[in-house]
């Protein structure tokens, strides 16, 4: 019990998803705690009176908050068991919290904006700047097989949603966000991030995924 670790999250929150990629490569022994965010637990409250979101993380009954934080919380604390999720080097230490921090403030937004807009054309207008912040982060790239070098890392972690929900999201919207010839880069990361044993065991169901994000897009079409 001394040791017990708890992570409580939602079956497709791509946030609550880097941690539990994270615990698999690291193989850290874990419990889920599944979160209807409708409804949230008390113990959610509880452990994140602040944001009251998921994921949070509980190691020996103390909670940790924030995603990008827990994945340096498990890199801390579980340092011997696997190649460190971030860099040793403090400045490619540093540039991989800053181009996580770009995934999670200007990537993410940009190509969930184009998935919320109205209209086909509000859509077009959107993608701009969403292709735009895929240029930058192809660029990083540099022909490495993962951000983090030769195994999956924190920018990796951080950027996996990509990995999954982007062509979720184009069968929904019905418009091409992602040009695999465009980002060849990009294009192949995403096949091996997603085919790495940690990261492909742990996917959500496509067509659950399918169902929820059209209800959603819905909701976003019919709002006033």
């Amino acid at each position: 019990m001394a040791d017990e670790v708890k992570l409580y999250r939602t079956w497709s929150s791509p946030y609550g998803l880097r941690i539990v990629w994270a615990m698999h490569i690291k193989g850290i022994e874990y419990e889920n705690v599944f979160e209807d965010l409708s409804q949230k637990s008390p113990q959610l409250l509880q452990y994140n009176p602040v944001h009251k979101k998921i994921p949070v993380l509980v190691h020996k009954g103390k909670p940790i908050c924030e995603s990008l934080v827990i994945l340096e919380y498990i890199d801390e604390t579980w340092k011997k068991e696997t190649t460190p999720l971030l860099p040793q080097d403090p400045y490619e230490k540093a540039m991989a919290r800053f181009w996580a921090k770009f995934v999670d403030d200007k990537l993410l937004p940009s190509v969930w904006s184009v998935f919320t807009e109205k209209g086909y054309e509000a859509k077009k207008e959107a993608l701009v700047p969403a292709v735009q912040n895929l240029e930058i982060i192809e660029e990083q790239l540099k022909e490495k097989k993962f951000f983090g070098g030769e195994s999956i890392g924190y920018v990796d972690l951080a950027l996996g949603w990509m990995a999954y929900l982007l062509d979720v999201f184009e069968e929904v919207i019905d418009l091409k966000l992602f040009d695999a010839h465009k980002f060849p880069l990009l294009s192949g990361w995403m096949k091996n991030f997603s085919n790495a044993p940690a990261i492909k065991q742990h996917l959500p169901p496509r067509d659950k995924l399918v169902t929820r994000f059209q209800l959603f897009h819905e909701k976003f079409q019919t709002a006033n």
